[in-house]
């Protein structure tokens, strides 16, 4: 019975109804675990500093790991730690009530999930992302069409871009591949030319990347340094990159490191054992 379950167990199956229905109340949760609600609200509690939850009013949602697409098997745990900090600190720069456009990247998807919950208008080309927002009614959410591209659940192509055209937002926050002197990359043709349109369509460009991007070019140019209003990286950053960013005209913030809380969410969503003082006090 759920009553005999140690905290970790209780907590996974806790992520796993919030998961599967995207949304639930606190007095569903007490009922179906059958505990209190006071103990439901420590391992939200738990869930939302690690990332997989966002307690908002009257419950949680969902935000953890990614839809099983290959594009985020292979790149959400790549410097997955980065991409947190990452998103946190991005995440600043929305201000409730912001129209902001969103691209499919990993980094972006991280700043997503920590979204969640802040009222906002969100125009988004990725389907995982667009999930995400789907659950909560604090977000009008505009999903763009066109042809979408298997393996990162993105639409691409000309019905995209014309959609783009037509629309006006505060902020379009991208996800880069490369960033070397001339500019910054992605590693698809046709996603480049619909982040550009989503460039074209904002009043303010910010890129999320993390200091292993630095350096390295890949297959299309997105555009050059100066077209890039901020840009938000991970204390790895070297002061020549730095620089050279500034002298663009780029601003750059540094995310500062996350908290250490013990291990974190798995691959798979399900939760590794946590610190063991955290565990003590979820207790029932």
């Amino acid at each position: 019975m759920a009553s005999q379950m140690n905290p970790e167990e209780r907590r996974n199956r806790v992520l796993e109804v919030v998961r599967v229905r995207g949304f639930a109340s606190l007095p569903d949760l007490a009922t179906e675990l059958q505990v209190s609600e006071s103990t439901v609200r420590r391992d939200l509690d738990f869930l939302e500093v690690i990332g997989v939850a966002r307690r908002t009013h009257g419950g949680v949602f969902y935000t953890g790991p990614s839809p099983k697409l290959p594009h985020f098997d292979v790149r959400q745990s790549v410097e997955w730690d980065k991409k947190r900090q990452i998103a946190q600190a991005a995440s600043r720069l929305i201000e409730p009530g912001d129209t902001i456009v969103l691209d499919g990247g990993s980094t972006t998807y991280e700043l997503a999930r920590v979204l969640v919950g802040k009222p906002l208008q969100v125009v988004t080309n990725s389907l995982p992302v667009a999930m995400l927002f789907s659950t909560t009614d604090t977000v009008d959410l505009v999903l763009i069409g066109g042809n979408v591209h298997s393996r990162t659940g993105v639409s691409l192509g000309p019905y995209a871009n014309e959609m783009l055209a037509k629309l006006n937002v505060q902020r379009a926050v991208l996800s880069v591949a490369g960033i070397n002197q001339r500019g910054f990359y992605n590693s698809n043709l046709l996603l480049v030319e619909t982040e550009r349109a989503m460039m074209k369509a904002a009043d303010e460009v910010i890129v999320v990347a993390d200091s292993t991007k630095f350096g390295r070019s890949s297959l299309a140019e997105l555009g050059g340094l100066s077209e890039v209003d901020a840009l938000v990286t991970d204390d790895r950053i070297s002061d020549e990159w730095t620089a050279t960013l500034v002298d663009a005209g780029v601003r750059v913030i540094v995310a500062p490191p996350l908290p250490a809380i013990g291990k974190t969410s798995r691959a798979d969503g399900r939760l590794e054992s946590a610190d063991s003082e955290l565990m003590e006090n979820n207790e029932e």
